[in-house]
């Protein structure tokens, strides 16, 4: 069987293609390193370097007779996607759009969208997948929007689809070299350059958090199980935490540190999410902690080379801009 990843060089790509690679299947990638890196793609995957929105696909879907496709190119910075919403349309909207095409036109077996628990908004947690989205960011709209388009897909032209909704997942080859995204990866990059910890308003947030490594195999039952087909499914972990805990948690491994409470931004306070369904169809299991979860993941981060941090030099939209994100510092 060959399967397609798109964002091979991310957290979610990388290391899903790693564990494909290991069962035996064939893995083709794609991946402008917009967001992820090449020394994080398995030298066993055969990669195309390609931006997604605007590329003709038809050559490597038909040279790689594709059957399965992860669709995980995204660039996932919600809280910023107000200041760029060309850019979020652009790269995640039309880009899924362009991956759709392909999977129709060339008749692959399953297309599996990773999502994002951004699509819910603001309601009461724990999110069900039956919950009604509610966005409140261009992020999780254009998410939401190409959820919509994929099952329209399947009911015009037969395209078998599955639909995670995966929610702050962590860990080894996460990027930690970009201050919009990742809080965790955003929080180890500040440790590592004498920085303190920042936090926006009084942490008293709460997410669930979720280790890249209790996530592997439930990604590929999505593709290989025939009950996840046409199915929506959150996958994450299944523990609340404040922003504040996690941070404390953080802190506790790395031998401590400094926090810094920054301006409150416009965000979902409460949001974490159901899991009862993805232990049900994908057999998901919540074996890693957070602390040993983050533990992992900081003796990962200290081994890597410091890479230069990615900043917007220009955003779309200036005004409203948070002071800690002006000027693009």
């Amino acid at each position: 069987m060959s399967i397609l990843i798109t964002g091979v060089g991310g957290l979610l790509g990388s290391r899903l293609a790693t564990h494909l690679l290991d069962k035996g299947l064939s893995v083709v990638g794609i991946d402008d390193f917009s967001g992820g890196y090449r020394e994080n793609v398995d030298a066993r995957v055969k990669l195309y370097e390609q931006e997604i929105s605007s590329a003709d696909l038809s050559t490597i879907f038909k040279k790689n007779n594709v059957d399965v496709v992860y669709h995980f190119a995204a660039y996932a910075a919600e809280g910023l996607s107000p200041f760029i919403r060309k850019y979020n349309y652009t790269n995640n909207l039309l880009a899924t759009a362009n991956i759709i095409n392909a999977c129709i036109n060339f008749s692959v077996k399953r297309l599996i969208y990773s999502s994002s628990m951004a699509t819910y908004g603001v309601q009461d947690p724990p999110f069900a997948e039956d919950l009604r989205p509610q966005p409140i960011d261009p992020y999780g709209i254009a998410k939401y929007a190409c959820e919509m388009d994929i099952q329209v897909a399947g009911e015009q032209h037969g395209l078998d689809w599955c639909i995670i909704r995966p929610h702050n997942v962590y860990g080894r080859n996460q990027n930690i070299w970009d201050k919009y995204r990742n809080v965790l990866g955003i929080w180890m990059y500040q440790h590592l350059n004498n920085a303190p910890l920042t936090i926006f308003g009084d942490g008293t947030q709460k997410r669930a958090f979720s280790c890249i490594d209790d996530c592997l195999e439930p990604l590929y039952r999505a593709s290989s199980s025939a009950r996840a087909s046409r199915q929506i499914i959150n996958l994450g972990g299944i523990y609340e935490t404040s922003i504040k805990e996690a941070c404390a948690t953080l802190l506790e491994v790395m031998g401590g540190g400094e926090v810094e409470h920054l301006q409150k931004r416009h965000e979902v306070h409460l949001a974490w999410s159901t899991y009862q369904k993805s232990v049900e169809i994908l057999g998901f299991e919540h074996n890693t902690s957070l602390k040993d979860g983050l533990t992992d993941m900081w003796e990962w981060a200290k081994s890597q080379r410091m890479k230069k941090r990615f900043v917007w030099d220009q955003y779309e939209v200036e005004k409203g801009i948070y002071d800690f994100w002006k000027g693009g510092k």
